[in-house]
Order: C-alpha cells, then sequence, then structure tokens
C-alpha cells in the first residue's frame, strides 16, 4: 500500500517560498534591442570572448571565428569537449532570440521502475503525486531567482532550469547559477555542451504561446541573457552520467558562472536577489518540507510558465555505492531539471538544498541530489576562481 506522509509545514513554505527581488523589478532600458554596450567581462578580452579562450579553442584545433559563424555546430568526437578543464563558451551575440528559446526542448532524465536497484531499505515509499502550480506573475515580483538554462546539444537546443545563488567572495555582486549536471555535460558518453546561457524570470508576466508571437523582448527575457564563461560539474557525473541518470545522478549538479551579452552590471545585481547554498541540511526526517521551482516543458506543459512544488522529502536510493537521493512528489517534467530545491532555514529565510534531477516516465515525482562535501568543494572552486572579478 503506497504510504501519504503528512504534508507538514508545507502551507508555511509555500508562504516563504515568495522569491522576491529585493531590487526594482526590470526597467524599459534592459530591453534586448537597445543598443549593445558590449563590453566584457573578462579582462583582456577581444571581440566579446575573454582572455585566454581564444588560444583554448585553437588548442583543440578550432578557430573562435569560424566557431562563433557555425563550427559549434560539429559534434565530432575529436570536436566534443569532455575534460572539465576545456569547457569553452564563447558568446555568440543575438544567437538566443526568442524564437529559439521557445523551440528548445527538454533534455529529459527520466527512469522507468524498473531501473531502480540497489539498497531498497533506504528508499521510502514513492510518494503520492502534488500536483505542480503556476508560480504568480510577474515572476521578478515572486522568483526573481529563478530561471531557464538554454543550451545546444547534438540533438538541437535544449533548455533546463536553473536559480541564481551567493557568491561568498563576491557578496551581492554574484554571477553564479546552480543548475543540474546533465545541463552542462552529457557525461560517461559525451562532452560539454554548448551556447549555455541563463534568462532569469523568463516570460516574465507568464504568457502563453499564442499571446507570446506579440510579445515585446523584454517580456521574455526581462534581465536579459547570461552567457556560462565557466561551468563545473561532479567528476562522478563526467564519469558516470548517462541518459537517465545512472549511477551519475546522486552528483547531478553543476554551477556556472556567469556574464551579461549586454552590459557589465552583475546578475545578483541585476535580478535584485540570490539565495545560499545549504551543503549541511539535516536529516530528511528533520525537513519538513522542500520546494522544487521549474519550468517544465515535457507535455503537458510546454516549457513556457514558471511551476512549483512543495512537499515533505523522502529517500531515493540508485544504488548502494552512491548517496542516497531527496525524493518529493512532483507533477513536473523534464525541462524543470536544474531548478532549485529550497527550505527554510529560520527566521522565513531560505536556502538550496538539491536541483531537479530525475524522476519516472509518469511525472508523478522527481529526485535531486544531496549537496555534501563534493558539491560545496566544486562550489568553493568556483567562488574562488571568479571572486575577485
Amino acid at each position: 500500500m503506497r504510504s501519504i506522509r503528512p504534508l507538514l509545514a508545507a502551507t508555511g513554505l509555500v508562504a516563504a517560498l515568495a522569491l522576491t527581488a529585493t531590487a526594482c523589478g526590470p526597467s524599459e532600458d534592459q530591453a534586448a534591442d537597445k543598443p549593445a554596450t558590449t563590453e566584457s567581462t573578462g579582462s583582456g578580452s577581444s571581440g566579446g570572448m575573454p582572455s585566454g579562450l581564444a588560444d583554448t579553442l585553437k588548442k583543440h584545433g578550432v578557430d573562435p571565428e569560424k566557431w562563433k559563424g557555425g563550427e559549434w555546430k560539429n559534434w565530432d568526437k575529436d570536436k566534443w569537449l569532455r575534460e572539465a578543464k576545456d569547457f569553452v563558451n564563447p558568446v555568440i551575440e543575438g544567437l538566443w532570440k526568442p524564437d529559439r528559446m521557445k523551440s528548445a526542448k527538454d533534455p529529459a532524465k527520466t527512469m522507468s521502475t524498473g531501473d531502480l536497484s540497489g539498497d531498497q531499505g533506504v528508499s521510502d515509499p514513492e510518494p503520492r503525486p502534488v500536483t505542480a502550480e503556476r508560480e504568480k506573475t510577474p515572476y521578478h515580483n515572486y522568483a526573481a531567482p529563478v530561471g531557464k538554462v538554454f543550451f545546444d546539444s547534438p540533438e538541437g537546443s535544449m533548455v533546463c532550469s536553473g536559480t541564481v545563488v551567493k557568491d561568498p567572495k563576491n557578496p551581492g555582486r554574484s554571477n553564479l547559477v546552480w543548475t543540474a549536471g546533465h545541463c552542462v555535460h552529457a557525461g560517461a558518453k559525451g562532452g560539454w555542451y554548448r551556447n549555455i546561457v541563463f534568462v532569469p524570470a523568463y516570460n516574465d508576466k507568464g504568457k502563453s504561446a499564442a499571446a507570446l508571437k506579440n510579445a515585446q523582448q523584454q517580456e521574455i527575457t526581462p534581465y536579459g541573457a547570461y552567457w556560462a564563461d565557466w561551468a563545473s560539474t561532479s567528476g562522478e557525473w563526467l564519469a558516470d552520467g548517462g541518459p537517465t541518470g545512472g549511477e551519475g545522478a546522486p552528483y547531478d549538479y553543476a554551477i556556472l558562472h556567469v556574464k551579461p551579452e549586454h552590459g557589465t552590471k552583475s546578475l545578483e545585481e541585476t535580478v535584485g536577489n540570490a539565495l545560499p547554498v545549504d551543503f549541511d541540511a539535516p536529516e530528511v526526517a528533520q525537513i519538513s518540507a522542500m520546494g522544487a521551482w521549474g519550468y517544465p516543458a515535457a507535455p503537458p506543459y510546454d516549457g513556457l510558465i514558471m511551476h512549483k512544488c512543495v512537499d515533505r522529502p523522502g529517500r531515493l536510493s540508485i544504488s548502494p555505492a552512491t548517496p542516497t537521493m531527496y525524493r518529493i512528489g512532483c507533477t513536473m517534467t523534464g525541462g524543470s531539471s536544474g531548478g532549485g530545491w529550497f527550505r527554510n532555514v529560520g527566521d522565513g529565510k531560505l536556502a538550496l538544498v538539491s536541483n531537479t534531477s530525475i524522476g519516472p516516465v509518469t511525472a508523478g515525482w522527481l529526485a535531486g541530489p544531496h549537496l555534501g562535501e563534493g558539491a560545496q568543494q566544486i562550489f568553493t572552486m568556483m567562488s574562488d576562481k571568479f571572486g575577485a572579478k
């Protein structure tokens, strides 16, 4: 018999999880059709390409100008960089236009119940589905740090979700985004995805596809687009990540450092908010509720509307050799991958504790990794690397 676990304090968490911006909402002069300032955040940059990036591309036999002109579409094995040190993502101005964003697909990381293996003794009963709720609009008033991550893969344009997180070495001016590993790297049999950008508060007013046909650019990208100039994910995801998560799923997290396609203002300053990351969350039994936010894109959703689920978390074991994951009931589908999971850490303050990684083909629940020492090491490395910039 399926266990129906009580949703303790969930109502209070919903009230607390109003991820509001502390700054004003998007201003009219942030529209993407305004003249670009073209100033780069990278030192010694040329043509929007940070110092060293052109040399990195050339080292792998890639001409930077040809790359930006379409060579990035070459997914030959020799051109698909996979090692942690080989991440490259030069800005291609104007590549991510509204229609291209709307056509991006979800990189669904789903699994059937038959894929579960290992020590089921640490897996709690499957949660009952929690129907995802639409976030209130405009998003910048209710969930400012949440947005969409767009990228290109051999299968075409893809989309995930992400969250602006605080940078300890750059307080108040963070350019860090938390998402899933499978939203930046293909795992064991692939390499780094390309043209990775983050768009906070995408489709800010929650308009339908029909209404967006005549929407202004600012309604689609109210804060603009932010290109990843570096990405880090776990070594376990690089080695073991697979099309349905695999044994890399418990390590399926990633951090992006981003810069604006236009302008120089930091992401946190522009959005007006960022969340801390909690690497020392208590045992599942001590957490009364978690909330997951994202943009589900697989049917019955279309990827245009931000949704959320709140539930008391349980445990999910993929393998006895890997850490137990969090699991909540939620009907969100692919496209919500990478979206942050938040909990109340006291005084109405929230922290990111996980991200959406996998779920069943029936879309009744979601699972995310526990963020422990390994995740904290990667996060600290990213903060140290960019904190002075």
